[in-house]
């Protein structure tokens, strides 16, 4: 008996100890909370122990545990850290929140990777997916106008203008990216180029203020606005939802996706159309459609497909004279002109991680886009008869075959890392002009026109453009880190005219070079929370077609060139309750394209412009307890003239028309612990007083807009009610002086949003 207690005493204690020691699997997936995209390299560690694992390209992790409860640490750059004990659940769904530190967070735009914003010697802001949903923007511009510096101009149903360290301009001065890649090639800028876009499918916005032709190449001046795409889901989710205003304008958004093994699957789109609005004339519609899908090749390889489909059609209304805009008069002489706009690129990415150190990707684009319009501002009155007028009907349209590829090689040595890449563009264009001639009635509104055989322009070009660039950075010492890039750009136009010498573009059939190197050095200094950073950079902007050969008899333009010398800085206090950044800049512009009047009377584009560019920038956000969050941006700027005489006119140290001196947004955002999914803001746009004509002879005073927003999410639904413009201001958005002509494009009226969605799938 005794012998048989003492075996069974011992088998109990191996039995035990055998399950002590036993051990089992735990799988999960970490994901992005707000996106619900996979986080890729996300660090699991057990809790008090050296063990851990990352998740792979799926977010997807497998980690040997003990059998018993455990404490995970789960972490990423960019994300707040969770702690999670298993128990006996071993497989774990993870939902990680973006930091609020905005020193920690993520841009990708400042050197083509992925790298914390204080780690970029530049200025940059971010609007984030989290920022987008409470906001519910119907436009771009309602999102990029909260980063100080920037103020893109609502022109009506998403056509827009730009400024970015630079006045309110038409000019190809800025550059629209997709996940790094232009939406347009260079030289058939478009300033409404972001109405291209499908709003839905981003899951950030990045704005670089200051020249980047170092990374991006041509027209990227006053700043680079790059959206970028958001990635499947891990799980099944998506939202639908559904939207209209006072004002005539209609919105349904869906949205929907999930991974199959290694088959991730994301659709996003939109449809809207505006009716009978406040202002005559100004009906549109837009479809926006992207699909995208990534496949899993293995752990180390990624390939992403994704294409958009862009349709819009909107009445082009034109901007208001003095006199309706002095009375509040919202009709408009335009019964017939319009813009149309069918766009559609086609991306095709590989990504593969060589190993810790080495990752290269190679990125195949094809886009096909056409601007079809019946222009307002090409129509004229003709003097000796107030029952006619005359104007034009033109199409610009390209397709692009590119090829990106870069690689990206870390090194021990100084923790440095070097990216290097080239480009291939090849783009043809057409553009082509018919003359009409146009009826106008008793009141002097356009009513009818007629087409003529009358050829304005017709002509090819084809766009080529050949480019490498290299990005290295170096921490010198810890907390010091110097970045320097430097890009090469050759681009070869081959103009061909189908029409003769006697034409209105009349100039010969010819080809035409341009090239140029883009360097760029900085440093940043990071210490405790605190950190300066400074660059160099230069840009520059071959002509634009239309520049170059529209309207010309001998082409002969050449590039603008920009000089950009920036300091600024950033700082954290109060446990990352406050976080402010600011930036100082002076960008001097050469050559830059400038009509002249020649000693017979007529004018032709020259490269004889110079122009001064200096300001600060700078952001608070303040976030004084749990739901509170208090944002401040601002800019003080101005923006003139150096050796400049144009037509005759000398406007040396004139400023620039459309240049305000300040502008300002700021924005209270409250969402109370105390009730769950509510959410309020208050956000106040400033634009202040700015000079109409380059003269200086007129000034319109700017405007102040007050937006309010509420929003309460309960289960699966949310509603929200924004009141856009609430006090109902009577202003405009940009004003304009041409000869005795002054120009108003009307601000929108009081627009109350209501709307509601449903998100469907795990949470």
């Amino acid at each position: 008996m005794r012998r048989f207690i003492k075996w069974a005493t011992a088998l109990l204690i191996v039995l035990t100890g055998s399950r002590t020691f036993a051990q089992t699997n735990c799988t999960g997936k970490v994901i992005d909370a707000t996106t619900h995209e996979p986080i890729a390299r996300a660090s699991v560690q057990i809790k008090q122990s050296n063990k851990g694992t990352i998740t792979n390209t799926n977010g997807e992790f497998n980690l040997p545990l003990a059998d018993t409860a455990n404490e995970l640490i789960i972490s990423s750059l960019g994300y707040q850290p969770v702690t999670i004990t298993t128990g006996a659940q071993r497989t774990l769904l993870v939902n990680l929140q973006s930091n609020n530190n905005s020193l920690q967070e993520i841009v990708i735009s400042a050197s083509r990777t992925a790298q914390k914003r204080s780690e970029a010697p530049v200025a940059i802001g971010t609007i984030s997916k989290q920022t987008m949903e409470d906001t519910r923007a119907t436009r771009i511009d309602q999102l990029v106008n909260k980063v100080s510096g920037v103020n893109m101009v609502n022109l009506g149903n998403e056509q827009h203008q730009m400024s970015i360290r630079q006045p309110m301009t038409t000019k190809s001065l800025f550059l629209y990216l997709e996940d790094g890649i232009p939406i347009r090639t260079t030289g058939v800028y478009n300033h409404n180029a972001l109405l291209e876009m499908n709003l839905p499918a981003a899951r950030q916005i990045e704005i670089i203020k200051g020249p980047s032709s170092s990374l991006y190449g041509a027209e990227a001046i006053g700043g680079a606005v790059n959206i970028i795409t958001q990635a499947p889901p891990a799980i099944f989710t998506g939202q639908v939802s559904a939207q209209l205003t006072n004002t005539g304008y209609k919105r349904t958004d869906l949205q929907v996706g999930n991974t199959f093994g290694k088959f991730g699957l994301l659709i996003s789109g939109y449809y809207a159309n505006r009716h009978n609005g406040p202002v005559g004339h100004s009906d549109f519609h837009k479809t926006g459609i992207t699909i995208r899908g990534d496949y899993a090749i293995s752990e180390k390889t990624k390939w992403v497909n994704d294409i958009t489909y862009v349709n819009y059609n909107s009445d082009m209304l034109g901007a208001l004279d003095s006199l309706h805009f002095a009375n509040k008069d919202y009709s408009t002489p335009q019964t017939f002109t319009y813009r149309k706009v069918p766009a559609l690129r086609y991306k095709s990415q590989l990504f593969h991680q060589w190993n810790a150190n080495s990752s290269t990707q190679v990125s195949f684009v094809y886009r096909n886009n056409s601007v079809q319009q019946n222009p307002a501002y090409r129509i004229k009155n003709v003097a000796s008869d107030p029952s006619l007028a005359y104007g034009e009907i033109n199409e610009s349209a390209f397709n692009t075959y590119m090829v990106v590829a870069q690689h990206q090689q870390s090194f021990n040595f100084l923790n440095s890392k070097l990216i290097a890449g080239i480009t291939i563009d090849n783009s043809p264009s057409t553009y082509n002009a018919n003359f009409i001639n146009i009826q106008r009635d008793d009141r002097g509104y356009y009513v009818s026109y007629a087409t003529t055989d009358s050829v304005l322009s017709q002509y090819k070009t084809k766009i080529n453009n050949l480019a490498s660039y290299l990005h290295y950075e170096a921490e010198l010492v810890k907390g010091l880190k110097l970045t320097a890039a430097l890009r090469y750009d050759f681009y070869h136009y081959n103009f061909i005219n189908a029409l003769p010498p006697s034409a209105y573009t009349g100039a010969p059939s010819t080809k035409n070079n341009f090239k140029r190197f883009s360097p760029k050095i900085g440093a940043t200094y990071n210490y405790k929370g605190a950190g300066l950073y400074a660059n160099y950079s230069e840009g520059f902007v071959p002509p634009q077609i239309s520049d170059l050969y529209t309207g010309v008899q001998v082409p002969y333009l050449g590039s603008q060139t920009f000089y950009n010398y920036e300091v600024g800085g950033w700082f954290s206090l109060l446990k990352n309750k406050l976080y402010a950044d600011w930036s100082w800049y002076l960008l001097n512009g050469t050559n830059e394209i400038i009509t002249v009047k020649n000693p017979d009377g007529s004018t032709e584009n020259q490269n004889a412009g110079k122009t001064k560019h200096t300001g600060i920038e700078y952001g608070l956000t303040y976030r004084p307890v749990n739901g509170v969050s208090i944002r401040f941006s601002a800019a003080n700027s101005k923006h003139t003239f150096g050796d400049y005489i144009e037509k005759g006119v000398a406007y040396n140290n004139n400023q620039l028309a459309g240049g305000p001196q300040f502008i300002c947004n700021g924005e209270v955002t409250y969402k109370p612990v105390f009730v769950k999914g509510l959410r309020v803001g208050a956000e106040w746009q400033h634009i202040g007083s700015y000079y109409m004509d380059n003269a200086n002879t007129k000034k319109y005073g700017g405007y102040d807009v007050l937006n309010l927003r509420a929003g309460y999410s309960i289960h699966a639904f949310e509603v929200w009610i924004n009141a856009m413009n609430a006090t109902n201001t009577y202003y405009s958005t940009y004003a304009s002086k041409s000869g005795s002509t002054l120009s108003y494009n009307l601000g929108d009226p009081r627009e109350f949003n209501v709307g509601i969605a449903y998100k469907f799938g795990t949470k």
